[in-house]
């Protein structure tokens, strides 16, 4: 199944996170539970397919206006989290991947199985002294993750894109001299999928 330069450009960066993050760290399986925050975001939306992809029961947290599209990518249960608070909704999960960080994180701890693992894919933000250390006394795991380029990792992602059970949501596509404007409406986390800027 071929994709077009555009949807192939919003894979990489943020496909090898979703995939490094759940694969390579989480080791996530059959039957597990994971809860993906900003479900519908550039990140979210790709670690929803790929945790489907292997056998996970996937929830999600977004608003409700793209509950729609979050089903339609395999997620088994959605969160608006405008109107309900995950951390009181959800139990035993033993994945959560997590590109907000902030009080998601100790809000996120609360709903881990033992043994659960927090991933927070951030990059720059807020310490995360806390919750690392309220990680610890809970004898639960928790990881800042950022990727690592790998074509064998590129080469499994694109073997799911060929199966038809991985592809990128595009949001919007913006010139590069918008690339300011795109910051600002990643950060607004209201953005469907990828921004991708071209030439």
């Amino acid at each position: 199944m071929g994709i077009d330069h555009i949807h192939a450009g919003a894979l990489p960066v943020t496909a090898l996170t979703a995939w490094q993050s759940l694969v390579k760290v989480a080791a996530v399986g059959v039957g597990q539970r994971v809860l993906v925050h900003a479900a519908a975001g550039g990140i979210g939306h790709l670690a929803v397919q790929i945790a489907k992809a292997r056998g996970a029961y996937v929830i999600g947290t977004a608003r409700e206006s793209k509950h729609a599209f979050l089903r339609d990518l395999g997620a088994d249960e959605l969160i608006d989290y405008t109107t309900t608070d995950f951390a009181a909704a959800v139990r035993d999960i033993d994945v959560v991947l997590d590109p907000i960080s902030g009080d998601y994180g100790p809000r996120s701890l609360e709903t881990l199985a033992p043994d659960g693992i927090l991933i927070d894919v951030r990059g720059t933000g807020p310490d995360r002294t806390a919750v690392r250390e309220q990680a610890h006394a809970r004898g639960l795991r928790f990881v800042e993750f950022g990727f690592t380029p790998s074509g064998v990792d590129l080469r499994d992602i694109a073997t799911l894109v060929e199966r038809g059970s991985l592809q990128a949501a595009v949001d919007q596509v913006l010139p590069l001299e918008a690339a300011a404007k795109a910051h600002e409406l990643s950060e607004t986390n209201r953005a469907q999928g990828k921004i991708v800027l071209v030439p």
